[in-house]
């Protein structure tokens, strides 16, 4: 593990000290951020409209019950803005493009691509790494924010058409206005930064290091998703920890 830990944590600095080389990949970086971003839209915008929706859904009515069905807008946003945005979109960006990073990385290692870049003396951080984890760092706060407007969305939906909470557009998004703050917003795409950094390294590192054949690319693979997620939680816990200590 403590291995493990110093190895991601030298691709890291290796990946941050070639940041000045990222003009000669921009092909690179534009091709991975229309495979992050674009082609991941479709999905953060289903799985947030319901997200915002089910939230809606399972608090609204115990809300209006009790007279406070004018402070679910609050509600919904500051659990969007803060957690759900963030950590939902995280999750997904490990599941589909930090396995297809791994995958990837992990197939050129196998097949001894990686060592063919090397006799050319071409650096495979500077060729692989930087331009993923430029894109993934680029594309994911995009994401966030993306995912938090549409999440809003679907509250508002639920609230509206829902009979048992019964409020208004105006309501909802007046109230969400009033209490929910840029540094709200701020904080999730700060998260969203961090969980970027974390699933690009972690993926990548799982790529370089697979052995064997297709079977070791799967294990690797799973390592770099469940590893992904787990890191995830972790640091937004950490994460959501400091700001409550600094605000």
């Amino acid at each position: 593990m403590f291995q493990d830990i110093g190895e991601l944590m030298v691709l890291f600095w290796r990946t941050v000290r070639s940041l000045p080389l990222v003009w000669r990949q921009r092909r690179k970086v534009a091709d991975q951020l229309f495979e992050i971003g674009n082609a991941s839209l479709l999905m953060a915008c289903i799985l947030s409209l319901f997200i915002g929706g089910v939230v809606t859904l399972q608090v609204g009515p115990i809300m209006a019950e009790r007279g406070l069905g004018n402070y679910i807008g609050r509600m919904v946003g500051i659990a969007m803005s803060k957690e759900l945005g963030p950590v939902m979109m995280a999750i997904l960006i490990a599941g589909r493009i930090g396995s297809a990073m791994a995958a990837e990385i992990g197939s050129m290692q196998v097949y001894q691509e990686i060592d063919a870049l090397r006799t050319m003396n071409i650096d495979p951080v500077h060729y692989l790494v930087l331009p993923r984890l430029v894109a993934i760092a680029v594309a994911l706060p995009i994401l966030v924010l993306f995912s938090i407007l549409v999440g809003w969305t679907g509250g508002a939906l639920v609230a509206v058409f829902n009979q048992q909470i019964g409020i208004s557009s105006a309501t909802y998004f007046g109230d969400l206005q009033g209490y929910v703050e840029f540094t709200d917003l701020a904080n999730g795409l700060f998260k969203g930064l961090v969980f970027a950094i974390v699933i690009g390294i972690i993926s990548c590192h799982q790529g370089f290091q697979t052995i064997g054949g297709p079977r070791g690319i799967g294990r690797s693979v799973t390592k770099a998703v469940v590893n992904s997620i787990v890191m995830i939680l972790l640091l937004d816990y950490l994460i959501t920890r400091s700001l409550m200590l600094l605000d």
